[in-house]
């Protein structure tokens, strides 16, 4: 699933090609990427057709696309869907779900392979859209407390990567990024949070801003053509990677081969040295 730095880089190329064009039309190939739009299908496309898109903002994994109106689309890519700005006269994709026609005769398509993810229209001016008001901000928001966050997490009774993964905690991070930024903080992911003194909390969310950052930079992390930006170029920071994925090659750090182990019907990747398992581990 794409986190933070795949979701921001899209933001990047939907802000730079369709912000301030107008919608002349709306067609919704398949209902069920626009499914919690209650009206339905065709509200949804009369609903937008004749409005103006705005600069895109986003809050962790999603998306939002403020409309003049004051409404907004409110975008969640899930496991596979895609943002791509192409020409009106361009082949249509072979899981394109909605396409919005824009002034000047470009198209914004929403492509969508498994459809998990999904569009819907937020109908208030709020930022960020009431339906996401309980998402946590993320760090590389500007606005993110890192005091709050470091005694926010001291107080939780859990694992380190479980709270990582909790969106009400801190936005934007996933199994990718945890473990990455938990190599980089040298802390096991089962280490419990309530143990953990205030400076190696923050350690692990100085990691995480550190590793989201550097994986922007090289615009995201891309396994498959399941994540690409909105021009169809994917990323490349799945080279950088020091532990997720990397089952059995050696730490770069100090030579221990990497263990991958079972986590919430994932997989969790450590380097037993650097990140050696707490007596006390909580899953």
């Amino acid at each position: 699933m794409p986190e933070l730095p795949e979701v921001e880089v899209v933001r990047r190329g939907l802000q730079d090609h369709v912000a301030g064009r107008r919608i002349e039309r709306v067609e919704v190939l398949h209902p069920r990427p626009v499914r919690r739009h209650l009206p339905g299908p065709e509200d949804f496309a009369l609903r937008l057709t004749g409005d103006r898109l705005l600069d895109p903002a986003r809050r962790g994994k999603y998306l939002w696309l403020p409309l003049e109106s004051g409404d907004a689309i409110l975008a969640h890519l899930g496991m596979s869907g895609q943002f791509l700005v192409q020409p009106q006269d361009a082949p249509h994709e072979r899981h394109l779900r909605v396409v919005l026609d824009l002034e000047g005769g470009a198209q914004l398509r929403f492509v969508d392979q498994r459809m998990f993810g999904g569009l819907t229209i937020s109908a208030d001016a709020a930022a960020p859209p009431t339906e996401i008001a309980h998402i946590a901000r993320d760090p590389l928001d500007p606005a993110f407390d890192d005091a709050a966050f470091v005694e926010r997490l001291r107080r939780r009774r859990t694992g380190i990567k479980r709270a990582l993964l909790d969106q009400t905690l801190v936005s934007g991070i996933g199994n990718i990024y945890a473990d990455e930024a938990l190599w980089r903080a040298r802390l096991h992911f089962a280490r419990p949070t309530d143990t953990m003194r205030r400076a190696e909390a923050q350690r692990v969310i100085d990691a995480a801003r550190e590793v989201m950052t550097a994986a922007l930079a090289q615009g995201g992390t891309s396994f498959d053509a399941l994540y690409v930006a909105v021009n169809g170029e994917s990323g490349y920071f799945s080279r950088s990677l020091e532990v997720y994925g990397q089952a059995g090659e050696p730490c770069s750090r100090c030579g221990t081969v990497i263990r991958r182990d079972p986590f919430m019907n994932r997989s969790s990747y450590t380097c037993p040295r650097c990140q050696p398992r707490p007596r006390n581990a909580r899953w």
